[in-house]
């Protein structure tokens, strides 16, 4: 079967409620840890993940950092309306656009937008003890989607002052609660360095530094890259086969020093969270777009959801395409890769760079589920009965695997 032609009712099952975490253990790492090794499936407490790690092996983390995405106005006629912040558009860059100092717009959905047909919205918010007047205008729209721009009258603070003083932390919708101020900081890793994500990489979440040290006393070896997870990942696949799931587009960006050392270790990565693996596997990707296009600009080298699963696209040894990427970064003088991708990992997808994945327990019929069930090789039933019958927690706030 093609996978364009996979039916997503396949990738269902129960999820009870009760089986929801709605918040993180007390301790981030005394969450439970299925280990899932060639088919073989053991249970242990996260902080010992040290001990199942393969020796040599190099883990790759997401240091993305969640954003106070949600601006609440109301309207002078006494209607709530939310702004969520998606996706920088003037400027299109992260850094940039949270070091503007008098106006930016984002690419952000609207909550109660019926109550909005025009006009501008204004809030008075208290920035370091300093009242600022946030406007918000709505300039153009696209689908469910639209173009706001964000101004305030004061230029001594930053947007990113802004949302930390006016934002709410968006956590996921299944949650079924409101944002509590506990969440600002269970809800981000304890390495989460770069703002632009409007939700967590969950499978960050169990670390604690104890953890990371017991990971670099063990000899095994620690790289980070970015990518900005978007409201997209929680999108449910409404299409009866995925062929008529659109993938979310997402924010990547790699040192060359990381793409280097990723390189030195093909065969020994593991990927920590899905966001992660869908990063590593779109690396191999965009080294194959400059096999034929050599001078590529960083638009053309975003890596489109079906590009995988063409047999033109899979011919490079995983090592030749990661040289391209270094070769493109030094033609270009550039330390850093930033483009984006918008990959479907799902089964029929070959693997070339991850070899084991850190991940939480994802939510029925859900591009992440087919993604672990690629990775297993369809075997995901089983670990999810296991998991079910042995009382883990499910989804962001629940308790973690290691896939081997």
């Amino acid at each position: 079967m093609k996978t364009q032609e996979i039916r997503i009712e396949d990738y269902n099952y129960t999820l009870p409620d009760e089986r929801i975490a709605k918040f993180p253990l007390p301790k981030r790492d005394e969450s439970k840890l299925l280990v899932y090794r060639q088919g073989a499936i053991s249970e242990s407490i996260f902080k010992h993940l040290p001990e199942y790690l393969p020796q040599g092996a190099l883990m790759v983390f997401n240091n993305t950092r969640v954003i106070q995405a949600r601006l609440l106005f109301q309207k002078e006629t006494g209607a709530r309306i939310e702004i969520f912040c998606l996706e920088p558009m003037v400027p299109r860059d992260y850094a940039q656009i949270f070091q503007e100092t008098r106006r930016c717009s984002w690419t952000c959905m609207v909550g109660n937008l019926k109550k909005w047909k025009s006009g501008v919205l204004t809030k008075p918010i208290l920035v370091k003890d300093q009242l600022v007047s946030l406007t918000a205008e709505k300039k153009e729209s696209h689908g469910d989607t639209h173009l706001i721009e964000f101004s305030w009258d004061n230029d001594s603070f930053t947007f990113a002052d802004i949302l930390d003083a006016a934002g709410v932390l968006p956590i996921p919708p299944y949650l079924h609660r409101e944002t509590e101020k506990s969440d600002l900081q269970t809800y981000q890793t304890v390495y989460s360095k770069v703002k632009g994500s409007v939700a967590a990489p969950t499978a960050g979440l169990h670390f604690t530094p104890e953890v990371l040290a017991d990971i670099d006393a063990h000899g095994i070896g620690r790289e980070e890259v970015t990518l900005h997870v978007g409201a997209g990942t929680f999108k449910p696949v409404k299409s009866e086969t995925i062929e008529g799931h659109e993938m979310h587009t997402e924010f990547i960006s790699v040192r060359r020093s990381s793409i280097e050392r990723i390189q030195r270790n093909l065969g020994h990565i593991i990927a920590v969270g899905t966001t992660s693996v869908r990063t590593l596997e779109s690396l191999y990707y965009m080294g194959a777009i400059l096999e034929e296009q050599p001078d590529a600009t960083s638009e053309e080298l975003v890596v489109k959801q079906w590009m995988p699963y063409e047999e033109a696209n899979n011919r490079l040894a995983p090592e030749k395409a990661l040289q391209n990427l270094l070769d493109y970064l030094d033609r270009n003088h550039a330390d850093k890769l930033m483009t984006a991708t918008q990959i479907i990992i799902a089964p029929g997808y070959t693997f070339k760079v991850v070899r084991g994945i850190v991940t939480n327990f994802h939510q029925p019929q859900s591009t992440l589920l087919l993604l672990i069930s690629a990775f297993v090789k369809g075997d995901w039933k089983s670990i999810y009965d296991y998991a079910l019958s042995h009382d883990f927690r499910f989804l962001s706030y629940g308790d973690s695997s290691l896939l081997l």
